[in-house]
């Protein structure tokens, strides 16, 4: 008898549904034509290679004309081609689930994406319907009130024994700073010192997207009469009994209205949506006291892929963060500026990121190994996770994507 499915992270996986488009039987009839898309990947490849071995059991290797990634591929069906073609990551991932194509180590793979990401142009990209209905399946999770606590729920509401299982002892879910052999911990750390020297001393700190409650607690530590924001009850939970220095809110950032010298946020503004930017920056402006100075820690896609990456939805925001987008950084700034906060010190390391996603893919991977993992997580959404979490390595590796720490500051003398 079929074993009753998992009900733990079925919010992700029910909520991709309507990003799902199956190739159609004419598309499946024709599937062996659209190996032309190899020739198309195989002369945008200006770095890297692709050694692939074909449906029909034959080789070829696209690309190697310069140094760069080098990835295995072993293409079991035309169909993967199909759902690349016609609905870019999304279906690439789903034929991945579907057994259509497989890879010892895809890392390299989605980096070489990125590296030659200008040279592929919409390659692996949606198109026409198909790119019109992620589109309009994104805009149905935009983050209104409603949508953002929806939103936040499916990922952050997994289960605080999930993420405990394979994220360090600071429970930080975002990157980390100079990764070392010293350990995932300790760079974290060293993160939060970064965003601390950033904000001086100040006597009281606003954190929008508290997490775990971890950088709160280090800040609350030095002095600082901490209030911190969240729209996640399990995440709330765990910070409140683990740091009751600290004053923890359910709240939406666009209702929240106060006087602090700091403010900080880190990796949050990319769980918003293009829209509600001007909020975000509005929320800062609003609740920093002249002079005073906020540490953002953001998520950004290049500059170049933007326009075209905002125009669809990805594999990430179909099956990982529902309503997300990454951050423009030219855009970002001049909303800043617009509000009279003052862009200062910007540091990109993306390559620490990169670190960091496969250090979490280790932890999970030894979890799950050795049966750690909490129980309700089916086969199904451990490979989900899996490939979220090697896809986002990719891309940090690749370039197209970064993360940045940067420094806010009012306009006006303090009080």
């Amino acid at each position: 008898m079929e074993m009753r499915t998992s009900q733990r992270g079925r919010d992700l996986l029910d909520g991709a549904r309507s990003f799902a488009r199956r190739p159609g039987l004419l598309a499946r009839l024709f599937a062996p034509g659209f190996g032309k898309i190899l020739d198309q990947i195989d002369e945008a490849l200006v770095t890297g290679a692709i050694h692939a071995t074909l449906p029909d059991g034959s080789r070829r290797t696209l690309g190697g004309r310069a140094p760069g990634f080098v990835c295995q591929v072993e293409l079991r069906s035309w169909n993967a081609l199909v759902r690349l073609a016609t609905n870019g990551s999304i279906g690439w991932y789903q034929a991945w689930e579907a057994g259509e194509w497989a890879s010892p180590d895809p890392v390299p793979l989605f980096a070489l994406f990125m590296a030659n990401g200008s040279e592929l142009g919409d390659t692996g990209r949606a198109h026409g319907p198909f790119r019109w209905a992620a589109r309009f399946a994104h805009w149905l999770n935009r983050n209104t009130h409603a949508g953002a606590q929806k939103n936040i729920s499916a990922h952050y509401d997994l289960g605080n024994d999930f993420y405990a299982a394979w994220l360090d002892p600071t429970m930080s879910y975002s990157s980390a700073l100079a990764v070392a052999e010293d350990g995932l911990e300790a760079a974290q750390r060293r993160k939060w010192d970064a965003l601390a020297l950033r904000l001086g001393n100040p006597a009281g700190v606003l954190e929008i997207g508290c997490g775990w409650g971890g950088l709160a607690g280090f800040l609350s530590s030095r002095g600082s009469a901490v209030t911190a924001i969240s729209l996640s009850d399990a995440q709330l939970a765990w910070a409140r009994e683990r740091h009751p220095g600290v004053e923890f809110r359910k709240q939406d950032y666009r209702d929240t209205a106060g006087r602090y010298d700091a403010v900080v946020s880190v990796e949050m503004v990319e769980a918003l949506g293009r829209e509600y930017w001007p909020a975000f920056m509005d929320c800062i402006a609003r609740n920093l006291s002249p002079g005073g100075r906020a540490a953002i820690q953001y998520i950004s896609m290049r500059d170049e892929f933007f326009e075209a990456y905002a125009r669809s939805a990805d594999f990430i925001q179909a099956y990982i963060f529902p309503g997300g987008l990454l951050i423009r950084t030219s855009e970002f700034r001049r909303l800043a500026e617009e509000r009279g906060l003052i862009w200062q010190d910007q540091r990109d390391f993306g390559l620490d990121y990169a670190e960091t996603l496969k250090s979490w893919r280790e932890n999970f991977d030894a979890a799950e190994r050795e049966g750690r993992l909490p129980q309700g997580f089916d086969r199904r959404f451990c490979d989900l996770w899996r490939y979220y979490l090697m896809y986002c390595e990719g891309g940090f590796r690749g370039g197209g994507i970064d993360v940045h720490q940067v420094t806010l500051v009012k306009q006006g003398e303090s009080e």
